[in-house]
């Protein structure tokens, strides 16, 4: 029976409480450890039971715990210095931006993205990818960065996982209530809905807008389960990732044209527009879309001003991580905008290709972020270097080490991690810059300064609170499937809280390797059940519900664990989420990460585990792979699995770094770990905690991460898209005008001839000169570069590591042909070169000179 009319039911607070209800709305509460501690102080036990959500618990407080609360004085001060922080913290007068950029002028950037993980109970995330766009909304929130996030809002979210008595995966998908969760529906002037549309075949589907507040950044949630759609585009914002090819491409559409629109619609008009990940990168068709309308504008013209205020981070080296839509399928879904745009229909579906020319190659919406955006970015130095390789065939002829897709490495927000014993550790022989100013080293080096005994002692109240947590965990596990007594008592009695504990968490995926520490299970029994010296593991996470590989890695640990001697040394912690992670990161000894490079793209669960003074062991891929880098060859605290090696054959790889962790754990980690001296703990286990501090927290953390988007890629965009859309977009008409000119003129230009004297042997520090004649056509010297290429040769004759050094005109030969010349190239390296000649497109105010299709070299 469906109702005839709605209305909302809020809780009644007393008024002495009613600032409550303000707290409980800002997620800014989930990086605050004394509003969480406010709430717990109401009823802990609801806290918990309410999976960590205020507004809920809220709801179901007894009305007369809120009356004794309110006559608890001690409980109002708690609640009015609470709410006097947040007030001045929404102020926000003294932060990052402000001090360097002075007071916000309108957002400046949106960041899209198809999932976010705010908090364990906004269940709009999946994993790694939703978590980091999370904490780039609170670090935004924190410096001050008028950004604003877009996404969409999913009633069932992400599934909870559940194991069957075999170990088998299965899922579980709950509704969310968006009423009782920490939303707010925004409204019209008459109090409605305020709402959106986006074309689909033969209709339009409508989205209402929630705002989650994340501190100072409004965070913009579509749904389109409402009555006005029909039942199958009601559930297009059902579920994160589920469903077939024709539920991601709506909900792309809805999350990338609606999204844009939705910020309209919100009177919100942000200089820079982020994609993160490709999900949303039908927002940059959209963009041309609103320009051409909004000036008048062609689409090659609008492109040039849509592209300049665009920013796409890609995360994934894997291919089949990057959606891709039949040609057959985009036609049906973009028919009717493909004519908007004034496109005919292969030149629309050649933006997602990447051979424009391959009439029955699938649409990639990477590769359209790619071809759209004027800014593009890795999320770690040895995954720009696969992106860029990955990518290459969108630039021909352009070598790999220069295809214009860099890297900004991740971050995590510490606030959000660090326990609250070790923020207390940190604010007592840190101070307070902390939590400000991440990215100071010289605020890291003073944890050389915490006297090891309390650093100690600190970390072991963790892995105590993770034990009982593990083992609450378990029984409860075991409950669901209805277990026998025994194994009930069993799980009260799993792990130790003195033993070296190893912790393995993450999504389930198979280059991931969760089996390799369990390669050899003999050898591994013996570490694990050495009376002396005896270790523990707890794994967690999820396989994607498709993924039967995954699930298989999941069964596989759960039927070791219930053998001997594994028995309550290996466990395997259900649905894994934020909460768990937590946990983990914070009271594990070793954080285990074993990635067959080079398919992790960044990581981050390392990153929070060292925050926590947790060591790190993990093949040389991702983030550690910098990390290490950083600092060979000793490391920055913790050990390298392997020296970064990739192998032809998986089975010998994975047998060579199964045989490197096995001996990292008998020859060094559990030595060390068990060196016990007069205090009973391990000071050169704490040495090492204190240098992974000092070495990683000031480079991986989310502050430094969000100002070098800000720094590079925001401002820069945002004055380039602003420059380009003045006087009437003149800026951008004017520069599609001269690509449009290049373009016709490229076929014609050519390299002649190359003259020079290095068929001499010159000495390092000789200069080389080199001449060229070169036909431009109808185009002309202002309009190309010119460049000396030269660099070594590797064995196979290549050029490596080459760089391009301008040539200037010395003589005009008459019918476009020009004489140009490179002196006193100094030649730094001994050793075979090389050099050659190339002609690149120029511009003012180019992002970069490499343009596809526009580059020519001397044969």
């Amino acid at each position: 029976m469906r109702p005839i009319g709605t209305f909302t039911v809020s809780p009644t607070l007393p008024e002495r409480l009613e600032g409550l209800r303000e707290l409980a709305y800002n997620l800014r509460w989930a990086w605050d450890h004394a509003t969480i501690e406010l709430f717990r102080r109401l009823d802990s036990d609801l806290w918990e039971r309410t999976g960590h959500n205020p507004v809920l618990m809220l709801g179901m407080i007894d009305q007369g715990q809120l009356e004794a609360a309110a006559a608890d004085d001690g409980l109002v001060n708690h609640l009015d210095g609470v709410r006097r922080f947040c007030t001045e913290y929404m102020v926000g007068e003294s932060t990052w931006y402000r001090r360097k950029l002075g007071a916000p002028d309108g957002r400046l950037a949106a960041y899209f993205s198809a999932e976010f993980g705010t908090t364990e109970c906004l269940s709009i995330f999946a994993g790694g990818l939703g978590v980091l766009a999370g904490d780039h909304l609170k670090s935004a929130s924190d410096i001050g960065l008028p950004l604003v996030g877009v996404g969409l809002l999913y009633q069932q979210g992400y599934f909870r996982q559940r194991l069957n008595e075999a170990g088998w995966q299965r899922e579980i998908y709950e509704d969310n209530d968006f009423y009782n969760l920490p939303l707010s529906l925004e409204v019209s002037a008459d109090g409605t809905p305020l709402t959106i549309s986006v074309d689909l075949p033969g209709r339009q589907v409508i989205a209402q807008i929630w705002r989650a507040q994340v501190g100072r950044v409004p965070l913009y949630l579509l749904d389109t389960n409402i009555t006005q759609n029909s039942p199958a585009d009601r559930d297009i914002t059902d579920q994160l990732y589920g469903g077939d090819l024709e539920m991601r491409i709506k909900q792309e559409i809805v999350l990338g044209i609606g999204g844009c629109r939705a910020l309209e619609a919100l009177g919100i008009q942000p200089k820079v527009y982020h994609m993160n990940e490709g999900h949303s990168a039908f927002l940059s068709l959209e963009r041309v879309g609103q320009l051409m309308q909004r000036h008048g504008l062609s689409f090659a013209e609008a492109r040039e001003a849509a592209a300049a205020g665009l920013v796409f981070t890609t995360h994934t080296p894997v291919p089949a991580g990057h959606d891709r839509f039949p040609p057959e399928m985009m036609e049906g879904y973009f028919g009717s905008y493909i004519s908007r745009l004034g496109l005919p229909l292969e030149e629309f579906l050649s933006l997602g290709r990447e051979d424009p020319a391959n009439a029955s190659e699938p649409f990639t919406m990477t590769v359209l972020a790619l071809r759209m955006a004027d800014h593009s970015n890795a999320v770690s130095r040895l995954h720009g270097l696969i992106s860029r390789r990955m990518w290459q065939s969108l630039w021909p002829g352009l070598p790999g080490d220069e295809v214009p897709v860099g890297h900004v490495t991740n971050g995590v927000h510490f606030r959000s991690w660090i326990s609250l014993e070790m923020n207390q550790l940190y604010d007592r022989y840190l101070g307070p810059r902390w939590r400000e100013e991440p990215a100071d080293p010289a605020i890291w080096e003073r944890v050389w300064q915490i006297p090891a005994e309390e650093l100690w002692r600190t970390h072991e109240r963790r892995r105590e609170r993770l034990v009982a947590f593990a083992r609450r965990r378990l029984r409860a596990q075991a409950e669901r499937r209805g277990a026998p007594r025994a194994e009930l008592e069993a799980a009260d009695e799993a792990l130790d809280m003195q033993t070296l504990t190893i912790g393995f968490a993450r999504r389930f995926a198979t280059y991931k390797r969760a089996l390799l520490l369990l390669r050899d299970p003999d050898r591994l029994g013996r570490i694990l059940a050495d009376p002396q010296r005896p270790v523990q593991i707890i794994f967690a996470g999820k396989a994607h519900p498709k993924d039967d590989a995954g699930k298989q890695l999941i069964r596989d640990i759960v039927a070791l664990a219930r053998r001997e001697p594994f028995r309550g040394r290996l466990v395997f912690l259900e649905d894994y989420d934020v909460a768990v992670a937590r946990y983990m990161v914070q009271g594990t000894d070793i954080w285990l990460n074993t990635p067959r490079r080079p398919l992790e793209a960044s990581g981050t669960s390392g990153m929070k585990a060292a925050a926590n003074g947790v060591l790190n062991a993990s093949t040389l891929d991702g983030w550690w792979a910098e990390a290490w880098e950083e600092h060979a060859p000793e490391g920055p605290g913790g050990w390298a699995i392997g020296r970064g090696e990739v192998y032809d054959d998986p089975e010998e790889q994975d047998a060579v770094e199964a045989e490197a962790v096995y001996a990292i754990l008998e020859r060094d980690a559990v030595p060390l770990f068990y060196e016990r001296g007069a205090h009973d703990f391990s000071r050169e286990w704490v040495e090492r905690m204190k240098a992974s501090i000092a070495n990683l927290c000031h480079r991986f953390n989310i502050h430094r991460m969000v100002q070098e988007y800000t720094e590079r890629f925001y401002l820069p965009a945002a004055k380039r898209h602003a420059d380009l859309v003045a006087n009437d977009a003149a800026g951008a008409r004017a520069l599609a005008a001269w690509k449009a000119r290049v373009r016709a003129g490229w076929p014609a230009l050519r390299v002649e001839s190359v003259d020079s004297d290095s068929h001499r042997e010159l000495r390092v520090g000789g200069q080389l000169r080199v001449q060229a004649q070169v036909q431009l056509g109808g185009l002309t010297p202002d309009d190309v570069t010119v460049e000396l290429y030269m660099g070594r040769l590797d064995t196979a004759g290549d050029l490596v590591a080459a760089t391009g050094t301008p040539m200037q005109v010395v003589q005009q030969l008459g019918d476009g042909r020009y004489l140009l010349e490179a002196t006193g190239v100094a030649c730094c390296d001994s050793g075979l070169h090389g050099y050659t000649v190339r002609v690149l497109p120029r511009y003012p105010g180019l992002v970069t000179p490499f343009l596809p299709g526009l580059i020519t070299w001397a044969e």
